[in-house]
């Protein structure tokens, strides 16, 4: 089985009216199930650097009735790069990305900024490369790799979660003071 994001969302276990971003939203599944866990009064913010896949984004968002997702344009890699406020967000989903990522440094420090003390982000990306799917063997990145880029800005680790067969998936909170 590859990723499930529904399944990965649930582990996340976001509430009503929570705002949270997506941190390279790609194909949108991952925003599209957090639209629907945090519901109208909630807030997702889709973040992406590739113009065509936010407007396909868009597209899904109206055919699916959902008005809560906000779709924006912005470079992860730098600084303020997401264009949202300091600490407005209740949790983050960096799915699949970090294998895309040039500067993982910038990339994670801009994710650390955006989430709320307290908050949590699910991290889900690609364990292997499975006959031609997902990234290039080379550009992998290691769970405790992973781990270690974002555990040296301050989250810890809460737990690990089944992100599918060919995939590591964190639950990792920032701390609240």
């Amino acid at each position: 089985m590859f990723s499930d994001p529904e399944h990965n969302i649930e582990q996340l276990m976001l509430g009503q009216g929570m705002k949270v971003a997506e941190f390279g939203v790609g194909s949108g599944h991952y925003a599209l199930s957090a639209g629907k866990a945090v519901g109208e009064s909630g807030r997702i913010y889709a973040i992406d650097i590739q113009r065509g896949l936010l407007e396909r984004l868009k597209s899904l968002t109206r055919e699916k009735s959902l008005s809560n997702v906000e779709i924006v344009w912005g470079d992860l890699e730098a600084p303020n790069g997401s264009k949202l406020g300091s600490e407005l967000c209740d949790a983050g989903i960096v799915a699949n990305v970090l294998s895309q990522v040039e500067d993982k440094g910038s990339f994670s420090r801009e994710v650390f900024r955006v989430i709320k003390k307290g908050g949590k982000i699910l991290l889900v990306d690609w364990s292997d490369s499975f006959g031609g799917l997902g990234p290039h063997k080379d550009d992998i990145i290691k769970e405790a790799e992973a781990k270690a880029l974002f555990e040296k800005l301050g989250f810890s680790v809460e737990k690990s979660i089944y992100a599918g067969e060919h995939h590591f998936g964190i639950i990792l909170r920032k701390p609240k003071s």
